[in-house]
């Protein structure tokens, strides 16, 4: 199955369908291996997640405060790290990924896409919510919907309380978005419609983006440009010496 970043609507599930088990042998960081039929009895989150990926880097604040507000309360958060490309691929990329940007929930290493293949998924990021018998509750693809993924947590874990503020305004709920251009292979320069920028770069130096520069320590996603609204614009992004660039992204914003 093809691999695809987008934003869908919540889910939830018309039939009942197990948690599958994660294959043995995965590496672990922040924890040793779990087991899925071990976490019988709690609700488990599990987000499929790449370092390199500008919507899974948008996400990722709305993970680490339900992993903050919830996990006294027994909700488990796991980060399954799939690579998409080259510079998050194996376990000390994810290792210095997850220190970098300080998630200190448990994250498996996806090697060769096995958890991926095995929830058949379709896209970063994903998101699956199982409840405490271990059958999926809710779930959701893309960018979005984290109020309603909340309210799901807290139904499962029977508490009320307010909900994460939205992070941007185009995360707020009704928020009407424009369709950003397509992503870019390499080191694009060019024409764009969007929201804001993105690059996936890799190694130790800067890049300046229309002037803007803009530090780089390792392998991710790293933000150049954003706008209040969706806008028109022409980036020109120049590579400083230790730096290379896989790929420009770009993220939707306000109408």
């Amino acid at each position: 199955m093809g691999r695809r970043c987008y934003r869908a609507a919540p889910l939830r599930p018309p039939v009942e369908i197990p948690a599958p088990a994660f294959p043995r042998d995965l590496p672990w960081v922040n924890v040793a291996p779990l087991r899925m039929d071990k976490q019988v009895g709690r609700p488990v989150l599990v987000e499929f997640w790449d370092a390199c990926r500008a919507n899974s880097m948008r996400t990722l604040p709305y993970v680490r405060e339900w992993h903050r507000r919830y996990a006294d309360a027994g909700l488990r958060v796991i980060g399954v790290h799939t690579a998409g490309f080259p510079p998050s691929e194996g376990e000390d990329a994810v290792r210095r990924a997850v220190a970098r940007l300080g998630v200190d929930w448990p994250v498996v290493v996806d090697v060769d896409a096995q958890v991926w293949r095995l929830y058949e998924n379709r896209g970063w990021p994903a998101r699956y919510l199982w409840d405490r018998r271990g059958v999926l509750f809710d779930y959701h693809y893309g960018e979005g919907a984290y109020d309603e993924t909340e309210r799901a947590i807290q139904e499962l874990l029977g508490v009320e309380g307010e909900l994460v503020e939205p992070v941007r305004p185009e995360d707020a709920p009704g928020a009407e978005l424009v369709a950003q251009s397509a992503d870019q292979e390499g080191a694009y320069c060019g024409p764009y419609a969007a929201g804001g920028v993105w690059a996936v770069l890799d190694g130790t130096g800067t890049v300046t983006a229309n002037g803007r520069e803009v530090a780089v320590d390792g392998p991710g996603a790293y933000p150049l440009l954003e706008h209040e609204r969706h806008t028109e614009g022409f980036l020109e992004l120049v590579l400083g010496e230790g730096v290379a660039c896989w790929a420009v992204q770009f993220t939707p914003g306000l109408r």
